[in-house]
């Protein structure tokens, strides 16, 4: 049986994954210079960050491939798709290659955020398999450190400089996935591993690497402390954090050994006493080391079609909508949002929705894993989790009818926390609804709703931001994203509401 310090070793690889696999949370960061590169409108612009999120509609794509292909080889082809719809963007920004028209561009972007899915899917589905009691936890840590990725692309293109931060977002969003994918390939595979008793010990230690690395993440994107950090600094930083989760493989590879000697030395003690030989080391090894088989605890396995007739999954569904997507919307459009009040950081806003979600996809996991092994009765059900993250979303848009910077800070730190904690739960919730069996395909489904809700949400916006437009092409002041600010408030509250009804339907499975 496979070492538990490469079931962990997996983990560390899945998380580099996820860190880099953010690509498509970059575009605010370059949205403008690449809007002047172009010479496009705001509304082509805004079918800009549409597609990205449509090549989540054929995110199906990468769950039927996860069925029937190896994953290293499905993690491989959504590189490559990366690799191909960024980096000819990068060649025609960079004259290397002819013209292409604004369409050519639109469909690469549509490729480019088509390869997300198919490298999330392998990370989700190694992570559920390798972690199945765990699921939560695990999950919930390894698309915590995806909530870094515009930290760690922002940290990278500083030190690269301020002249070409589209070129060099375009280079790296087209590069970075096939390295890192490449290096993380020997190790992130299903393996087949009884969940050992201290398990907790490597929780506890990734759970402190990981707060801390959010805690820095946070820290530094604040504009009086960045301001005092070095570009190179902070990339040393950035850096550091993301190379201490290896401790944790090293850790549990010495709690094991240990272990194991500790079994050693009871049963040879026991033998001379007893005289007894009957078990052998192997048996000791499966016996005293190990718990239970992991319980997969889900209602019940459904495929696509039959889920898509479920009432449940259609509110699980508009839920997902009026939440994590209209968060995802939100931060599409950040950039502009930030032009039109007169605010120029758009850099740091991104750098802190982005450290403010890492710690939103976190918080269910800290929750699950603590609350679970207390004594306080029954979890709480993974609806009702999103819906105690969905009132602060709504809170949050109404907020932003203020038109002060520190409104605007505060509104963009808790969407992106309450955005982070909906994603995060979201895969736990999927699995658990209606089965791990055909997981890969079910989620891809679910998200489906991004695409949709960012076409739908992104247009009404674009659409109120074009009354406004002045000679240069710009809108200028709050009346630019009023109307669209209590829409979206409203939508989140509504959604609020769906949410609590799915929590009655399904609580009896919950309190189980």
């Amino acid at each position: 049986m496979p070492s538990t310090a490469f079931q962990w070793l997996g983990l560390v690889g899945i998380i580099w994954l996820q860190v880099i696999n953010g690509t498509n949370t970059n575009f605010p960061a370059y949205s403008s210079q690449l809007k002047q590169l172009l010479s496009i409108s705001q509304f082509q612009l805004n079918n800009l960050a549409f597609a990205s999120d449509a090549g989540k509609l054929f995110g199906f794509l990468s769950g039927l491939a996860a069925v029937y292909f190896p994953l290293w080889l499905v993690l491989m082809i959504g590189s490559t798709l990366g690799l191909i719809g960024y980096g000819v963007q990068f060649l025609f920004i960079t004259n290397q290659i002819s013209s292409l028209s604004y369409w050519h561009v639109f469909f690469l972007t549509v490729l480019a955020g088509n390869s997300i899915c198919w490298i999330n899917t392998v990370c989700y589905v190694i992570t559920i398999r390798n972690f199945s009691s765990d699921r939560q936890v695990a999950v919930g840590i390894t698309t915590s450190y995806q909530g870094l990725s515009a930290k760690v692309y922002t940290s990278i293109v500083d030190v690269a400089g301020h002249k070409k931060r589209a070129i060099t977002f375009l280079f790296l969003n087209s590069v970075l996935p096939l390295i890192v994918g490449l290096i993380a390939t020997p190790v992130v595979r299903e393996i087949e591993v009884i969940r050992p008793k201290h398990i907790s010990v490597g929780f506890v230690v990734i759970f402190v690497i990981t707060i801390a690395s959010g805690i820095y993440a946070v820290m530094s994107s604040l504009e009086f402390v960045s301001s005092k950090i070095t570009p190179i600094g902070n990339l040393i930083g950035v850096s550091v954090s993301l190379l201490l989760p290896l401790l944790v493989p090293l850790s549990m590879k010495i709690v094991e050994s240990w272990h194991k000697n500790t079994e050693k030395q009871r049963v040879y003690n026991f033998t001379l006493e007893d005289g007894h030989n009957e078990r052998t080391d192997n048996e000791v090894k499966e016996g005293e080391e190990s718990e239970e088989v992991q319980d997969v605890g889900v209602r019940e396995e459904v495929g696509a079609k039959v889920m898509l007739r479920r009432i449940d999954f259609w509110l699980y569904f508009f839920v997902y909508l009026f939440g994590a997507t209209l968060g995802l919307v939100f931060l599409n459009n950040l950039g502009q949002i930030a032009e039109s009040r007169g605010y120029s950081g758009t850099s740091s806003l991104v750098s802190l929705s982005s450290s403010f979600g890492f710690f939103g996809r976190l918080m269910p996991s800290i929750v699950d894993y603590f609350y679970r092994d207390s004594k306080c009765g029954s979890a709480i059900s993974r609806p009702a989790s999103m819906m105690v993250f969905m009132a602060p979303t709504a809170g949050a848009f109404f907020l932003l009818l203020n038109k002060t910077h520190l409104a605007l800070y505060v509104s963009t730190a808790i969407i992106g926390v309450c955005t982070g904690a909906i994603t995060s739960i979201a895969v736990s919730m999927t699995t658990e609804l209606f089965g791990n069996k055909n997981f890969s395909v079910n989620h891809n489904v679910v998200v489906a709703n991004i695409p949709v809700g960012s076409l739908l949400f992104g247009y009404l916006a674009s659409i109120v931001y074009r009354k406004g437009v002045n000679e240069g092409g710009k809108c200028m002041g709050m009346e630019c994203y009023r109307t669209t600010f209590i829409i979206w408030g409203s939508l989140c509250f509504f959604g609020t509401f769906l949410a609590f009804i799915l929590h009655a339907r399904t609580r009896k499975f919950y309190s189980h």
